[in-house]
């Protein structure tokens, strides 16, 4: 199998997702909040739309909307992931954490309807919105893949 550790990155990266969500899922109440630092708690909610609850009030259709976008975009990665030359590990790596990233979302959205987030970051009366790995792991990845094409420009005009 072409790329094969990146793949296999990808299905470690989204076993440890879902594993956090369903020990969340299972070991607090919706709702309840454990602090961890000052800044860092423990905190259980289901976010039925997208990032920062964006369409979350807006009916049972946005579900199927999210859903069809996150496996629209899940297939997507992979086949980009496909045709991506060995050579260019950063771009795969950014590829495999991001795929890992959307396939968590859309496992959540698939199986409850929703997506369960758990990790509030919040400083004195300021609060980020609940987040899980997946959320990070999307972060990472498109980091690492506009970086890559940033590195790519700088070797270019070098």
């Amino acid at each position: 199998m072409k790329h094969k550790i990146y793949y296999l990155s990808c299905l470690a990266l989204l076993i440890l997702d879902q594993l956090s969500k369903q020990l969340v899922a299972s070991g607090f109440s919706l709702g309840e909040s454990l602090s961890v630092t000052s800044f860092f708690s423990w905190t259980y909610v289901q976010n039925s739309g997208a990032a920062f609850s964006l369409l979350a009030d807006s009916g049972n259709n946005q579900r199927y909307l999210l859903l069809s976008i996150s496996l629209v975009a899940s297939l997507a990665l992979i086949v980009w992931m496909h045709k991506t030359a060995p050579t260019l590990r950063q771009r795969l790596l950014g590829q495999s954490i991001l795929l890992a990233g959307a396939a968590g979302n859309l496992i959540d959205r698939a199986l409850y309807g929703v997506v369960i987030d758990f990790i509030d970051l919040h400083y004195g009366g300021l609060y980020w919105p609940v987040f899980n790995l997946a959320d990070s792991f999307i972060f990472i990845g498109v980091a690492l893949l506009l970086f890559e094409g940033r590195q790519a420009n700088d070797s270019i005009k070098s």
